[in-house]
């Protein structure tokens, strides 16, 4: 705080320190603590209820026939009864419309074991993404950093971000078409006569996960390249000179050298890259049709909006919440890192 009074003057630091605060309390904290909250409701929902008021109105209706052949006592006890069951109708009523609430833990014990092999199968899933975009992006954001030309790596960085031009959906749509039943992959197969159209006996591209690993490292490359190649190009090139020179080989100069520089990147790479592809939901949804099972991004959206159960929705996003903060924890453990260095 000092730092930034001394640099910019009480002024402008209360600017930066209000907004900063703004951001954090409207954009992270309170719909966290929303999702929290409203993952904890328990709704105490009758499930005879609506049976109850249907033989209420039924008998209210009957009594209500009979009062008009009633005369003095009888129809004044009649009247009374009448009267209740109307209270007790409009008590019922107030009971289904706003059902009592109490808070509990049952929304997270009561996951269905297919929901929860889902879920497992989703970190798993976005694991293997995250190690697969890591071994194709690694050499890529060293050879921009370390090897290319200026030149040539303006190139290739121009390369990267121009498919980021284009909406997200496009870029998905773009290896739906390219891996479909009658795509490209399966049209050049068809020309070397590998396959034929004729007989359906095309690669089903779309009914593996392999189809939505490429998705999801097309789609999430940048965050994992430009971590990795903002920590690289610090590396001084004296020291890669350096392990060279005493004869260290290619990969003992990356092991000993490169990847322990770039720690932070590799480590902020990772998360992102997990954290996105784990809580995709319009990649998987694109490049399966269903055809090769649900990810768990995709549970949570029927049971917002097909199922209309926000609060169990509301607890499997952030069970999803607490998996990406403990794999931030883990990365942070793993490249021994702190904060600090994954900010820079």
């Amino acid at each position: 705080m000092n730092e930034l009074i001394r640099s910019y003057g009480k002024g402008l630091t209360t600017v930066f320190v209000t907004l900063t605060a703004f951001w954090l309390l409207i954009l992270i904290i309170l719909p966290q603590a929303f999702m929290l909250e409203h993952s904890l409701w328990i709704i105490d929902r009758d499930d005879q209820l609506g049976m109850k008021i249907d033989r209420a109105y039924s008998d209210l209706g009957l009594m209500e026939y009979d009062l008009n052949s009633k005369e003095g006592d009888e129809k004044t006890a009649l009247q009374e009864e009448v009267d209740s069951l109307k209270a007790t109708i409009a008590e019922l009523e107030a009971q289904e419309t706003d059902p009592p609430t109490v808070y509990g833990l049952q929304n997270y014990t009561k996951m269905s074991s297919l929901h929860f092999t889902i879920f497992v199968k989703s970190i798993v899933y976005a694991l293997m993404v995250t190690v697969l975009a890591l071994i194709v992006c690694y050499p890529i954001a060293f050879t921009i950093a370390k090897l290319a030309t200026p030149q040539r790596a303006a190139l290739l960085l121009l390369g990267l971000i121009i498919p980021y031009a284009i909406n997200e959906l496009l870029r998905v749509y773009a290896w739906l078409m390219i891996l479909d039943y009658q795509g490209v992959v399966n049209s050049f197969l068809a020309w070397l006569g590998l396959v034929s159209f004729e007989s359906k006996s095309w690669v089903p591209f779309l009914e593996y996960s392999g189809s939505v690993f490429v998705a999801l490292i097309y789609a999430y490359v940048l965050f994992m390249i430009f971590p990795i190649y903002n920590t690289v190009d610090t590396l001084d090139k004296n020291q890669l000179e350096a392990s060279r020179d005493l004869g260290a080989s290619t990969f003992r100069t990356h092991w000993r050298v490169v990847i322990p520089h770039a720690k932070p990147g590799i480590a902020v790479g990772c998360i992102m890259t997990f954290m996105l592809s784990v809580g995709s939901y319009s990649v998987p949804q694109i490049m399966t049709r269903g055809k090769s099972g649900d990810w768990f991004s995709q549970l949570i959206y029927r049971q917002f909006f097909e199922s209309q159960n926000w609060n169990v929705g509301a607890a499997y996003s952030f069970s999803l919440v607490l998996v990406c903060l403990a794999f931030i924890l883990i990365m942070m453990k793993v490249f021994k890192v702190g904060i600090r260095d994954i900010a820079k």
